[in-house]
C-alpha cells in the first residue's frame, strides 16, 4: 500500500527518513526500467529536486516546516509551465518553442509550500483522450497487468503511473473529461476533480477552457485535501469525516452502466452493499439527463470547439506533426459555429439546473470511474475504430462530471488481488469540502484502506 502524505509526514518528523532520501528513492526508481519511468516522465529534474530536498531537510532540523507536502517528491504534467521548460503537451510540435518564463500559478504555490519538484510527467497529446497512449514519447503501462502491457488511462498516464510505481508521492493532472479519474482508476489510486474554478488555470495549457480543472492523484482522500488546500491557497482544514449511516446516497439506474463488464460491476455492487451494511442510504435515481448528452455533444461539444481555438493555426502550419487520432478530434471543432457553440452555452446551464435538482436531497452521486478495466495498449493501438469506440466509452462517465461543473473523486474500490477499479464519488459545484469528507467516509469500508 502507498504511504500517504501524514504517514510520510511522520516518518520525516521522527528522522525515519529525510526529504533527500525519499527524493533519491523517487529518482531512482524513475531510472528503474521495470517500472516505465522513462515513458512516465518527459522531463527529470534531478539536480533541481536533490538541492530542494537538501534545504527542506536543513529547515526541518531548524523546526520549520512549510506544510504538510514539505519535503515530499512531487510531479506535475507536462502542460503546466515551468519556468525555463518548453511546456510540450506531450507533444512534438512545440518542441521549438520558447520556454516559460515563470512556473504556472499552481506548480509556484506548491514550491513556496515545500514540495520537491522530481519532474514533467507524459500525457495524451495536448490532453485529448482518455486512454494515455502517446506516439512521441511512448506510452508507461498502468500497474496492474504490466506482462499484457494495459493503457494507463489519459490523459494524465505519467501522473497515474508516477504515484502508483512510487515515483512521487502525488502528482498534479488536469482533468476536462476525466484525465485525473481515468488514470487513478486503471491504477489503483485516489484522484480529485476540483469544482474548476476553485484552482487558479494561469500558466497551463489549456485544452477547453469550459470543461478543463486542475487536481491531485495521490494515495488516499486526505492526500488529496491536503494538496487541494495549496492548489486552492486555502489553510488545510482536517477532513471531518461523518458517520455513514448519515448520508444519503444516488446511484443511477441508467447509461452509466452501459457495457460494464463483470469486473467491475462486481467491485462497484460489492461497494454498494458495504455502504449499505454501514447504514448508509443508497437509493437508485432516475437521471435522464445523463442520457440527453451523447447527443448535446453530437457535433463535438465544448472541447472540439475549444480545442480547435487553441489549435487551428498551428494545425495548419504543423499538422502532420499531431497525433493523427489527437488531430482527427480537433478538427471537428472547425465545423461547430458560434449559433452552435451559444446553444450549447444555453444547454448546459439548462440541463445543469435539472440535474442539480435532481442530486438536491443526497451528499453524492456514485457510478463506476470506468465501466471497464484497463485494455490492453496492442489492441487500441491495432484499429482507430477500437481506439476511438474505448476513449469514448472509458470518457462516458468522468465527463458527465466535468459538464456539470461538479466536483468528483475516484476510490480504489477493488481488492488487492484484483484488477484495479474506480468508484466514482461526485457532487455539483462548490460541494468540493463535503464531497471531501463524503469520499473520506467511503474510503474507510473499501477493502484498500477499510479501516
Amino acid at each position: 500500500m502507498l504511504a500517504t502524505i501524514t504517514e510520510l509526514q511522520r516518518a520525516l518528523d521522527r528522522g525515519e527518513t529525510t526529504s533527500v532520501e525519499l527524493t533519491q528513492q523517487a529518482l531512482d526508481r524513475i531510472q528503474d526500467e521495470s517500472r516505465d519511468g522513462a515513458a512516465a516522465f518527459i522531463e527529470v529534474f534531478a539536480e533541481q529536486a536533490l538541492a530542494a530536498a537538501k534545504a527542506s531537510d536543513i529547515l526541518r532540523a531548524a523546526g520549520l516546516s512549510r506544510s504538510l507536502v514539505e519535503g515530499l517528491p512531487m510531479s506535475v504534467k507536462n502542460l503546466h509551465d515551468i519556468a525555463g521548460y518548453v511546456t510540450l503537451g506531450g507533444s512534438a510540435v512545440l518542441k521549438d518553442a520558447e520556454p516559460a518564463e515563470r512556473h504556472a500559478t499552481i506548480v509556484e504555490r506548491l514550491l513556496r509550500a515545500g514540495a520537491i519538484l522530481i519532474g514533467s510527467t507524459n500525457m495524451t497529446e495536448f490532453a485529448f483522450s482518455g486512454l494515455g497512449i502517446n506516439p512521441h514519447y511512448g506510452t508507461p503501462r498502468s500497474v496492474w497487468d504490466r506482462d499484457n502491457a494495459r493503457i494507463p488511462g489519459g490523459s494524465s498516464s505519467g501522473a497515474g503511473v508516477a504515484v502508483a510505481q512510487g515515483m512521487s508521492v502525488f502528482s498534479i493532472g488536469t482533468d476536462t473529461g476525466g484525465s485525473i479519474r481515468i488514470p487513478s482508476a486503471f491504477n489503483g489510486l485516489t484522484g480529485f476533480k476540483p469544482t474548476a474554478e476553485r484552482v487558479p488555470s494561469e500558466g497551463t495549457m489549456p485544452l477547453s477552457r469550459s470543461l478543463d480543472s486542475n487536481g491531485p492523484l495521490a494515495a488516499s482522500v486526505e492526500c488529496c485535501a491536503i494538496v487541494d488546500s495549496i492548489l486552492t491557497d486555502q489553510p488545510y482544514v482536517p477532513v471531518a469525516t461523518p458517520a455513514l449511516d448519515t448520508l444519503r446516497l444516488a446511484v443511477p439506474k441508467t447509461f452509466v452502466f452501459d457495457g460494464i463488464d463483470e469486473t467491475v460491476r462486481a467491485a462497484f455492487d460489492r461497494a454498494i452493499t458495504l455502504l449499505r451494511e454501514q447504514g448508509a442510504v443508497v437509493e437508485e435515481i432516475n437521471l435522464p439527463e445523463f442520457d440527453q448528452l451523447p447527443q448535446i455533444n453530437r457535433k463535438g461539444g465544448f472541447v472540439c470547439a475549444e480545442a480547435w481555438s487553441v489549435h487551428r493555426d498551428t494545425l495548419q502550419s504543423k499538422g502532420e506533426q499531431y497525433d493523427p487520432r489527437v488531430a482527427s478530434r480537433i478538427l471537428r471543432g472547425k465545423d461547430i459555429d458560434c449559433a452552435d457553440y451559444i446553444e450549447l452555452q444555453d444547454t448546459r446551464q439548462a440541463w445543469i439546473s435539472a440535474v442539480e435538482s435532481r442530486l438536491e436531497r443526497y451528499d453524492a452521486v456514485l457510478m463506476p470511474t470506468v465501466p471497464v478495466v484497463a485494455p490492453r495498449i496492442a489492441d487500441l493501438q491495432a484499429s482507430d475504430e477500437v481506439y476511438f469506440a474505448t476513449n469514448g466509452l472509458v470518457l462516458r462517465n468522468p465527463t458527465l462530471i466535468n459538464f456539470l461543473d461538479g466536483c468528483a473523486l475516484s476510490l480504489p474500490c477493488h481488492a488487492a488481488d484484483e484488477a484495479p477499479v474506480g468508484l466514482m464519488v461526485a457532487a455539483p459545484a462548490y460541494h468540493d469540502e463535503h464531497l471531501l469528507a463524503v469520499g473520506a467516509a467511503i474510503e474507510r469500508v473499501l477493502p484498500l484502506r477499510k479501516h
